[in-house]
């Protein structure tokens, strides 16, 4: 299990039941989690009270007070392998407010996957790959083999599935690529929920180009902010879209953490990458693209369903906005490039 952040409360606590009573019936358990994402939800001692449990646990780049040149670069990702059959991943992580056991921004909303068959090898290399990452050597899985099972299945649906991971320590920008391609191959629509929109320039002439080609394009983003700062600065994205003709929607229950988006009904991704500047650069983070199978659907349906508890705020962003606005959004823009 690898997730941003890890809440030692009731949620965690469910989970954490679960696990040990595995652990007693010889399961192998690790967890991993984020120094930075974890930080207020958990004590120093949270790996010890695991590994006294039988549970494996390392932390990826634990905060250091202090200069560190990789400070920035945070493991967003979320992951769960069972048995190397199933796999989880999505918005989640395992912290009471995703859950809604507690309600800090009004309700919550988030979104995942359950994947089964071969496209679970690709989680499991994903986290084996960060696991080794951030210890000796001595301690790491030097045969990934052991851990890729083949199983003799017949596919239950049709079309293609295919999780990917994204890291700031190559010079490839998976997830923007992936979100630019369905943008540039839509005909139709082209729709996105994302909790964030700082996006580049590449991705704002991609999503302006699309509307004015004639493709119906939406973005969900939340109603109620988790981080007022921020949120002024996602707000500051809609006049220069919506002039264009994308269409942008606030969901008004409450916080929208969801990282989704479909295309012309066969293609749609779900995973941990936001339309921001940190998932996109500066994240360690992951996805699975899907086409042509029926969980391409059942993202179309959310979405549908989600922009009916939402405002329509495109008309709103359509006029120009004052001096002293713009002023103000351009000044919270210098920060784009580290949000």
């Amino acid at each position: 299990m690898e997730y941003h952040a890890i809440e030692d409360a009731e949620a965690w606590h469910k989970i954490q039941k679960i696990l040990e009573e595995r652990v007693k019936v010889g399961v192998e358990v690790r967890i991993f989690y984020d120094g930075m994402g974890s930080i207020g939800f958990i004590n120093t001692d949270f790996v010890k009270k695991m590994e006294c449990v039988g549970i494996h646990c390392r932390v990826f780049n634990p905060f250091v007070p202090g200069l560190n040149l990789f400070l920035n670069n945070r493991d967003h990702r979320k992951i769960t392998v069972i048995d190397g059959k199933v796999g989880f991943t999505g918005g989640y992580n395992l912290a009471n407010e995703y859950f809604n056991y507690t309600h800090p921004y009004g309700q919550w909303k988030d979104t995942g996957i359950r994947l089964e068959g071969d496209a679970v090898q690709s989680l499991t290399v994903t986290f084996l790959e960060m696991w080794n990452a951030v210890s000796d050597k001595d301690a790491n899985d030097s045969d990934f083999s052991k851990y890729l099972f083949h199983y003799d299945y017949a596919a239950q649906q049709t079309g293609f599935v295919q999780p990917y991971a994204d890291s700031p320590m190559d010079n490839e920008q998976v997830g923007e690529e992936v979100y630019i391609s369905m943008i540039n191959k839509a005909e139709k629509y082209c729709w996105f929920m994302t909790p964030y929109l700082i996006i580049t320039d590449e991705m704002t002439h991609a999503l302006c180009l699309a509307a004015k080609r004639g493709v119906d394009v939406r973005i969900i983003t939340p109603g109620i902010p988790d981080k007022k700062f921020i949120y002024n600065i996602t707000r500051s994205f809609y006049h220069g879209l919506v002039k264009h003709g994308v269409r942008v929607y606030e969901w008004t229950p409450g916080f929208c953490h969801a990282k989704m988006s479909v295309a012309d009904d066969c293609m749609a991704t779900c995973g941990t990458i936001n339309l921001d500047y940190r998932s996109l650069y500066h994240h360690f983070e992951n996805g699975c693209f899907m086409a042509d199978c029926q969980a391409v659907v059942e993202i179309k349906n959310d979405l549908i369903r989600t922009m009916g508890e939402c405002r329509d705020v495109t008309d709103q962003y359509q006029t120009g906005r004052s001096a002293y606005l713009r002023l103000g959004q351009l000044f919270m823009r210098l920060f784009a490039g580290l949000l």
